[in-house]
Parts: structure tokens; C-alpha cells; sequence
């Protein structure tokens, strides 16, 4: 059984997955930037030759574009050094996330991940943990990589046991990535 051609917006869709202006897929794919864009607006169904020279090139870009930037995500969501135990898991409940990065202001001060909350609350009250500064449960911070580092080398950190790489470019913080993300990235 064929598979349906894309729709004009999953078209749209993967071209900015693969960071490509209309301009840019039409000079890649020998079209007129025109011509994407109407195929993009729904307003002309394209050959199949065209479709095909557009899809070649999205698979060629996004295979070869793989990087920091594609797969990271942005803002990195953390929490106050200030912060109490409960304002974490509320942001991270909130967020989806399990782990977060605890700030000092514009230094990362170390991490928290919903592994510690549970396996103190063996130990603690609920309602007391929850109230208690995010200092009392501190870890290291994530490993910190630059946007240039080669995601081989992210996925052999985060095989290491840490559950996130921190991304910097210029000495900023800029992203995060996952164990999920890397997972999901081997899927598309």
C-alpha cells in the first residue's frame, strides 16, 4: 500500500523542521520560491516529479542537520535557588518534566529531580518537604556541553546516568536535552 503524499501543511511543517526558508527549498530543489509557497497555501496540487524533488531534499537536510539546535529544548525551564521543594514540583508537574536546573541568578547552582523528591518522602512529611528550600535537596548540576558538541558525544553523557545535557552557546545557557529527546530524535 502507497502512503498519502504530505498535505500543504505537513509540507510547511517539515520545512521548518529542517530550518529552510520557501526560498531556500525552491533553490535546493530547482523550483521557484513561488511555487512553494503555493503549494504550501493549498493553492496548487504539485507534480508528482516536484513533490518528490521537494521531499528528497527536506530527507537530505534533515538527515545531515541533526544537530544541537534541532533537538534541544527552549526556554530551559528551571527553578530559584530561593525556591521551595513544592514550587519544583509544581513546575515541573506543570511542564511535564522530571528534572530541573536550579538557578542563582544567571549561574546554574545545581539540579533537582523528581528521583530525590520520592525517595524522601520515605523519610520526610509530605506537607514539610514540600515547604522546605530547594537547597535541602541539591544535586550536581547537569553536564553542560556547547551547541557545537557532536550529538554522539551528548548521547554517551546522557548513557552515563545523567538525565540532561545542559546546551551553552557563548557561555549562555540556551537548551536542554533529554533522554527522551534523543529517543525521539532516532524516530523521525
Amino acid at each position: 500500500m502507497v502512503g498519502l503524499p504530505p498535505t500543504p501543511q505537513e509540507l510547511r511543517i517539515l520545512r521548518k523542521r529542517a530550518h529552510l526558508t520557501q526560498k531556500e527549498l525552491a533553490t535546493k530543489a530547482g523550483i521557484s520560491q513561488a511555487l512553494v509557497a503555493r503549494i504550501e497555501s493549498g493553492d496548487v496540487d504539485p507534480r508528482v516529479s516536484t513533490l518528490r524533488k521537494i521531499l528528497k531534499v527536506l530527507n537530505e537536510v534533515t538527515e545531515t542537520k541533526f544537530t544541537m539546535r534541532n533537538i534541544m529544548h527552549q526556554p530551559v525551564i528551571t527553578v530559584d535557588v530561593n525556591e521551595t521543594i513544592g514550587k519544583a514540583v509544581e513546575v515541573m508537574w506543570k511542564n511535564g518534566i522530571s528534572q530541573l536546573p536550579v538557578m542563582k541568578g544567571d549561574n546554574v547552582a545545581g539540579s533537582v529531580r523528581e528521583e530525590t523528591i520520592l525517595k524522601k518522602l520515605k523519610d520526610e512529611n509530605f506537607k514539610e518537604l514540600l515547604n522546605m528550600p530547594i537547597l535541602y535537596l541539591l544535586e550536581d548540576p547537569f553536564p553542560a556541553v556547547s551547541i557545537e558538541t557532536d550529538l554522539d558525544e551528548v548521547s554517551k553523557l546522557l548513557s552515563m546516568g545523567s538525565p540532561a545535557i545542559l546546551v551553552n552557546e557563548h557561555g549562555r545557557m540556551v537548551g536542554i536535552i533529554t533522554k527522551i529527546d534523543l529517543i525521539a530524535k532516532q524516530m523521525m
